[in-house]
């Protein structure tokens, strides 16, 4: 009898399985994102907090530590503040008070309207007009005070009012803002049915959209008023007369004596930390406008 002897087959090895890449610890991203918070809270508190200790004191103690609390001198500044030069300083914030709140209040309205226009309204040549306007966000300011400047000179309003005023109200972004906030917060049907009871366009505008854009308005208002109250480079190639100024400029040519007449010092330092308050009283009085329309708008 024959045996038949079978030749055990060779086991492959198994495929490796691939390894899971290796995370990094948790404490680890924390730290980072801690380390990255602090930071960017240190940037922001640090130079607001050497403003806030050295409007406190006087010039001979602004020569030494600038964090140390020596005497308390900030109601002898707003008092120096108040009469130097005949009171100018009162002049120059009632002009950025005007030139802020005036211009972003116009030019917020402004922007609401064409936004809504390139939104809810078909007309020839629309998108390429919005193209411009897309356009007029990528041109910086400073790239186009000479060219107001040369507009303003032929007009004939140079070193008035006006020549700051006007330029101040057209804003290419708040109009990009309020195209988006009116498609996303003006439904059509809304429109549809107010033109069925017999609104006109301008009626229905007033009365139903601009209601619901306040979120967008306010938004607008508010990035507006913060470019205003810091604008600098065109008062100054509009203006020459001290009584026109705004703070910003006001408190650069007080600043660029400080070498020959040090007692401007400390009137530019407290100048300088009152020419906070009206931007902080803005977010604060129309944070909760703001916060509304964000959440309404996200609720359907």
């Amino acid at each position: 009898m024959t045996t038949t002897m079978t030749k055990p087959s060779a086991t492959r090895p198994a495929p490796a399985l691939p390894r899971a890449p290796r995370r990094k610890p948790m404490w680890a991203s924390k730290i980072a994102v801690n380390t990255a918070l602090v930071l960017a809270t240190a940037y922001t508190v640090l130079p607001l907090t050497w403003l806030l200790v050295a409007s406190t004191k006087s010039l001979g103690d602004l020569s030494g530590n600038a964090f140390t609390l020596t005497e308390f001198h900030f109601f002898d500044n707003l008092g120096d503040l108040a009469s130097a030069d005949g009171g100018v300083y009162l002049r120059w914030y009632l002009n950025s008070l005007l030139y802020a709140v005036g211009g972003a209040g116009l030019g917020a309205f402004c922007s609401v309207a064409c936004g809504y226009a390139f939104d809810k309204f078909s007309f020839k040549g629309k998108e390429k007009l919005f193209g411009v306007v897309l356009l007029g966000v990528l041109v910086p300011t400073t790239a186009l005070a000479l060219p107001l400047y040369l507009l303003a000179s032929e007009l004939g309003v140079v070193n008035t009012f006006w020549a700051v005023f006007v330029p101040v109200l057209v804003n290419p972004f708040g109009v990009y803002l309020a195209r988006i906030f009116s498609a996303g917060y003006v439904p059509g049907e809304v429109l549809e049915a107010a033109r069925v009871d017999g609104a006109g366009e301008l009626t229905t505008f007033w009365s139903i959209s601009l209601r619901m854009l306040m979120p967008g308005f306010v938004t607008i208002f508010l990035f507006q008023f913060t470019g205003i109250w810091n604008n600098f480079f065109l008062p100054l190639v509009m203006l020459s007369d001290r009584e026109l100024y705004p703070l910003s400029l006001g408190l650069y040519s007080w600043h660029t004596v400080v070498t020959a007449e040090p007692e401007y010092y400390p009137l530019t330092i407290t100048g300088a930390l009152l020419a906070v308050v009206p931007v902080v009283i803005a977010f604060l009085s129309l944070q909760r406008h703001w916060k509304a329309g964000m959440t309404s708008g996200a609720v359907k």
